[in-house]
């Protein structure tokens, strides 16, 4: 396992008062629902690498605005020891085309209210309510 963090970028895509959002296929966050997103490639930029990650997971075209918000994220198992550590960066992206459809490391992908996420009427990464409340303030 690298002893270094994951560099990864996150897509926040909003529309008609939903957020786009991905149902994780893989650990440390599977079955949850957050923003489409991966790692950054050596030489990409984080929101390259947004973009390029919200259409390979869920067909979804969209432009990147800036940088809303960066964290990050260390996962534990049971006795304490690291398993993920991530720096994420989440860029706030205007819809161009398509539907979502899951692909990729995702298992379902949708555009939800955006009421659900503030009411975490579905299982989600942590921060995914926050995130959204900044680009929606960012959007306005």
């Amino acid at each position: 396992m690298s002893q270094l963090p994951k560099l990864g970028a996150l897509a926040v895509v909003l529309r008609d008062g939903a957020a786009l959002l991905v149902q994780r296929k893989n650990p440390p966050d599977a079955g949850t629902w957050g923003f489409a997103g991966g790692h950054v490639e050596f030489g990409e930029t984080f929101a390259e690498a947004a973009v390029r990650e919200l259409s390979e997971e869920t067909g979804v075209i969209a432009t990147p605005v800036q940088l809303i918000e960066t964290a990050e994220f260390i996962h534990r198992d049971a006795s304490g020891t690291v398993t993920h550590h991530f720096v994420l960066g989440a860029v706030l992206c205007d819809y161009v085309s398509g539907e979502p459809v899951a692909d990729d490391d995702a298992l379902d992908a949708a555009w939800v209210p955006l009421e659900d996420i503030y009411a975490k009427r579905l299982p989600m990464s942590d921060k995914v309510d926050d995130v959204v409340c900044m680009a929606a303030v960012f959007q306005a």
